[in-house]
C-alpha cells in the first residue's frame, strides 16, 4: 500500500514539476493531432514514441497542466479536455535529460461544448474502453431492462464492491506509469483504487453515465486515493468503490454515495 502510495504522489509530482523547453521546429507536422472529435470534447494523439526516449503529452489551460506519458506500443491514444471551455495548449515532450523535456509538437485547440459533460462518455487513455470488452458486456447485462440512472449505478456499483478485492501484491509492485486495464480487474477479480475506479467509470460511461475518475485524498484512508464522482439527476455525487468493497469484506455497512466534504481532489478524467 505505501509503494501505491508513493506511486500515485509521483504520478502528481511529474504532473507539477516536468521542465519543458521550445525548439522552434516543433509545429510543422500537424499529422500527430487528431481534433475529429473535439464536439466530444476529447482528443487523439498519433505520434510514434521513440523506444529509447521517454515521451509525454502536456494538455495545458489557464496554468492549470496535466502530463500523460505515451508509449512506444500504443501509436494513438485518446485525451480528455476537462477543463472547461476555452483554449488548451497541446505539446508532445520527449526528455532530455533528468525531468527536463523539449518540445517536439504543439499546437493549441480551441473547446466550445454545450454541455462539458459529454467529456465524461469517452474512453480516453486511463478509461479505455469499447463496446466488445467484456468488462463493458457485464456492463450492459447488468443494467438490462433498468431504466433509470440511478439503478443502473447501483447494478454496477453493488456488483464491483461484491467482487473484486483490494490488490495488495499490485499495491506493492506497481510501477509509475502503471495504466489499468478493465478487462484484467473484472476477470482477475482484483485491483488498486486506481482499478477500481477505472472500471466503474468505463461501466457507468458505457451506459451513458457521465463519470469522473479523480485523484487525490480523502479521510477514509491515509495513502493518495482514487475514486470517482458520477453525474446524477443533474448534480455530482461521490461514489468510492475501493473503499466500500473494503467495508463489506469486513462485514461492515457502507453507502452508495460519500459526503464530498471528506474528499480532496487533485486530479480528475
Amino acid at each position: 500500500m505505501k509503494k501505491f502510495y508513493f506511486m500515485l504522489l509521483t504520478l502528481f509530482v511529474l504532473v507539477t514539476s516536468v521542465q519543458v523547453t521550445t525548439v522552434d521546429a516543433a509545429t510543422t507536422d500537424t499529422n500527430w493531432l487528431n481534433t475529429s472529435k473535439l464536439t466530444e470534447g476529447v482528443i487523439s494523439i498519433q505520434y510514434e514514441v521513440p523506444a529509447n526516449k521517454r515521451t509525454k503529452l502536456m494538455i495545458t489551460k489557464d496554468n492549470s497542466s496535466y502530463t500523460y506519458n505515451l508509449f512506444s506500443s500504443n501509436q494513438s491514444e485518446v485525451f480528455p479536455l476537462q477543463q472547461g471551455n476555452g483554449s488548451y495548449k497541446v505539446s508532445v515532450l520527449e526528455n532530455t535529460t533528468g525531468n527536463k523535456y523539449k518540445v517536439v509538437y504543439s499546437d493549441v485547440v480551441d473547446l466550445s461544448l454545450s454541455n462539458t459533460n459529454i467529456v465524461y462518455l469517452n474512453s480516453v487513455q486511463n478509461i479505455k474502453w469499447n463496446s466488445s470488452d467484456k468488462a463493458i458486456q457485464k456492463a450492459q447485462q447488468l443494467t438490462q431492462g433498468i431504466t433509470t440512472d440511478e439503478e443502473k449505478v447501483k447494478a454496477i456499483y453493488n456488483y464491483i464492491v461484491k467482487n473484486v478485492q483490494y490488490d495488495y501484491k499490485l499495491a506493492d509492485s506497481v510501477s509509475t506509469d502503471y495504466i489499468p486495464n478493465i478487462n484484467n480487474t473484472l476477470s482477475n477479480k482484483k485491483g488498486i483504487c486506481y482499478d477500481y475506479s477505472s472500471l466503474f467509470a468505463a461501466m457507468l460511461r458505457s451506459v451513458d453515465i457521465p463519470t469522473k475518475l479523480v485523484m487525490g485524498n480523502t479521510s477514509y484512508v491515509s495513502e493518495y486515493h482514487a475514486w470517482n464522482e458520477v453525474l446524477l439527476n443533474g448534480k455530482w455525487v461521490t461514489i468510492d468503490t475501493t473503499v466500500d468493497a473494503g467495508l463489506i469484506k469486513n462485514k461492515k455497512t457502507t453507502e452508495l454515495i460519500k459526503s464530498s466534504n471528506k474528499y480532496t481532489s487533485a486530479k480528475f478524467y
